[in-house]
C-alpha cells in the first residue's frame, strides 16, 4: 500500500496467504473468528491468542516461530499521515465528510459520549446492485457515555 509502512511479519503472512490460494473467508470457516477481524491480525491492528496464532500459522503453513510476535499487543493505527491507498482514503475522506454529522447524531440518539472501538465488530459484505455492486460495511460498537464526576 502506497504511503503505509508494511511490517515484515504482514508480508510475510500475506504472501503465505497468497501462496496457499486462501482467502480471508476461508480463514474465517478455518479459525471461526470473523475474516476482518484475521486481516486485522495479519496487518499488525490485533493481537491472537496463542492458539489463534497457531492455527493461523498452520493454515498458512508458516512455522510457530512467529506466534510471539502475533500474539503481542499491536501497535494501532496507520500513523499520522493521510493515507495515500485510494480504498483506505475513501474511509479518511468519508469521515471528514460525514464525521462531524456522525457525531451529532450519535451524540443526539445517545447523550454525550463515544462508540467503543473495542467492544467493537466490522462487517464487510458485497450486495449485488445492477448499477454495479456495493461494499456494505456496518461498524457495531457498544455506546460508552462519558462519565460525570
Amino acid at each position: 500500500m502506497a504511503g503505509t509502512e508494511i511490517s515484515a511479519i504482514t508480508t510475510k503472512l500475506l504472501e503465505a496467504k497468497k501462496a496457499k490460494g486462501i482467502t480471508f473467508a476461508d480463514l474465517e470457516q478455518l479459525l471461526g473468528r470473523d475474516e476482518v477481524w484475521i486481516a486485522a491480525v495479519i496487518y499488525r491492528q490485533a493481537s491472537a491468542s496463542v492458539d489463534e496464532a497457531e492455527k493461523l500459522l498452520h493454515c498458512l503453513g508458516l512455522s510457530d516461530d512467529l506466534v510471539p510476535e502475533l500474539t503481542a499487543p499491536s501497535v494501532k493505527g496507520l500513523g499520522p499521515v493521510v493515507p495515500t491507498d485510494p480504498l483506505i482514503y475513501r474511509f479518511y475522506e468519508i469521515m471528514q465528510v460525514y464525521g462531524m454529522p456522525m457525531k451529532e447524531v450519535i451524540h443526539e440518539k445517545f447523550g454525550d459520549g463515544i462508540m467503543s472501538a473495542i467492544d467493537f465488530t466490522l462487517d464487510i459484505e458485497k450486495e449485488a446492485d445492477p448499477k454495479g455492486d456495493r461494499v456494505k460495511v456496518t461498524m457495531n460498537g457498544k455506546f460508552l457515555p462519558y462519565k460525570k464526576w
